[in-house]
């Protein structure tokens, strides 16, 4: 695949685009085109906002010294040929909401920007952000009918920060010496794997006793509802943009990262017909392959309640869109 488009110099250079100039969506560009991933097309229904949001981040360009462009629209059609698509658009949560009670007026919105974008990018990679994220990527990949390796939703990579960020506060370590991992369901049965977890390659189980552990997991499982306790108005746009943006990253420079990502899974860890949170390579060709790790009795348990969890609501998400 060509992750390119014809410059005045010649130069190709990637385009992604983003539906949604919310706060995920307008924070996302932005580290897109200061990081020099790719030229950004942000979209948005709403007249004006990503307009305004594409000009501010311009006129910061010469400041941040990036050769990236970004413009704003309304308009699909102007985010024709683009590489990679990421869909953030959709209502947030709200205190005492969770991600499913999103799932309505989300799959509209999911199911509808999906069409249009892939109309016309029709060889483009398609991320979702949007919650509930498991099951609109499932929907967005119904509704495209594209193949289930061009299709990946953004869970597993914000989680297991949570989780990383989590253990290095408890530990007074650096960050960048704790390694993490959550599959799952992007939701209340999402599945830390301490075990999996390590600090400068120490076990976490060795570092931490069992009810530490289950502290900072289960803040872990709850770490969006923490946050939108805090803001009030709406969730995290932060972390959540970071996580999009190093999938951009592994897909637009074709870095092959093993990643936690939801990806369709048919018949790996026992699942079929389902997008769910594990481990895969990702790549300029999406999901390279899928790693099947040998998990305990206790945890393909958990890991099935969490595919069931994303399972039953996946035909409400399909009856909304219609």
């Amino acid at each position: 695949m060509n992750y390119s488009s014809t410059t005045s110099t010649g130069y190709r250079s990637a385009r992604v685009t983003v539906v949604g100039a919310g706060k995920v969506g307008s924070t996302l560009a932005q580290r897109i085109i200061e990081q020099n991933l790719a030229d950004v097309v942000l979209l948005d229904v709403v007249e004006g906002l990503p307009q305004g949001v594409a000009l501010d981040l311009s006129e910061a360009q010469g400041l941040e010294l990036h050769d990236r462009t970004i413009i704003g629209t309304n308009d699909y059609a102007d985010t024709a040929n683009s590489d990679l698509v990421i869909l953030t658009a959709g209502l947030p949560r709200q205190p005492g909401m969770s991600r499913d009670d999103l799932i309505g007026t989300n799959a509209k919105v999911v199911g509808e920007a999906a069409k249009q974008a892939i109309s016309y990018s029709p060889n483009a990679m398609l991320m979702l952000v949007t919650n509930p994220l498991d099951v609109m990527t499932y929907l967005a990949w119904k509704v495209t009918g594209l193949p289930p390796q061009r299709v990946i939703g953004m869970a597993g990579v914000l989680d297991s920060a949570r989780l990383q960020t989590f253990i290095a506060m408890e530990l007074g370590v650096s960050i960048g010496d704790v390694t993490t991992l959550v599959l799952g369901g992007h939701g209340d049965l999402m599945i830390p794997l301490p075990r999996y977890c390590t600090v400068r390659g120490v076990p976490l189980p060795e570092l931490l006793d069992p009810a530490t552990i289950e502290r900072l997991t289960e803040r872990t499982r709850n770490g969006g509802a923490e946050l939108v306790k805090l803001y009030k108005r709406g969730g995290a746009y932060y972390a959540p943009s970071s996580s999009a943006c190093l999938m951009a990253g592994a897909i637009l420079n074709n870095q092959s990262r093993l990643l936690p990502a939801a990806v369709y899974l048919n018949g790996e860890y026992g699942l079929k017909d389902i997008f769910i949170g594990v481990p895969c390579r990702l790549g300029n060709q999406g999901v390279e392959s899928i790693l099947e790790l040998k998990l305990t009795e206790e945890e393909q348990e958990a890991l099935h309640q969490s595919a069931a969890s994303v399972r039953s609501n996946i035909d409400n998400a399909l009856a909304s869109f219609g």
